[in-house]
């Protein structure tokens, strides 16, 4: 965790308390699956595929509620509400955009933040986030809290955004963005 200073100590540690504590859930509802499981096994029996499923699933969440802490309820609503709207191939066309506007920005890191093309760099940044949170304040306020807590992402999370992941491009866009 980085240093936040005394002030922001006490939030830090509740996030990571909630963090825990949902984790610890999330646990102790894959245990009880197993345990069920188990049961049937020693009673002789096969597990049906309702269980194995059960298993799965539950462990799956572990990886894809991860971010949804991050979120108010009233956030975590609207995304909803716009999943299905975020179809593979829009999802293919953003991971694309992304990508290529890391390169430009790569290709950019000795211009000056405020040059035109830094600030035409910083447009695209604004246009791919909006494009996600549909310029909605709640959901944008939550990505944002969201990305200052990368070193507390699950490792499949890191790995999958490697490609974005060059720290001297976000310090770059964060001197780009930063109100004048």
């Amino acid at each position: 965790m980085l240093d936040r200073g005394p002030a922001g100590l006490p939030a830090a540690l509740r996030m990571q308390r909630s963090v825990l504590e949902e984790k610890r859930g999330l646990l102790d509802r894959a245990i009880q699956a197993i345990r069920k499981s188990r049961g049937v096994v020693a009673a002789g029996r096969r597990p049906d595929t309702a269980i194995l499923k059960n298993i799965i699933e539950v462990i799956e969440m572990q990886n894809n509620d991860w971010s949804e802490k991050y979120y108010s309820p009233e956030a975590r609503a609207k995304i909803k509400e716009r999943l299905p709207e975020w179809t593979p191939e829009l999802q293919a066309k953003a991971e694309q955009d992304w990508l290529d506007l890391f390169r430009d920005v790569e290709a950019a890191l000795g211009d000056d933040p405020a040059s035109e093309t830094a600030q035409a760099l910083g447009a695209r940044w604004q246009d791919l986030i909006r494009g996600f949170t549909g310029g909605d304040p709640e959901v944008s306020k939550g990505l944002n809290q969201m990305y200052s807590e990368r070193p507390n992402w699950p490792a499949d999370m890191k790995a999958r955004m490697t490609p974005f992941s060059n720290p001297k491009v976000w310090e770059f866009m964060g001197r780009v963005l930063k109100p004048g």
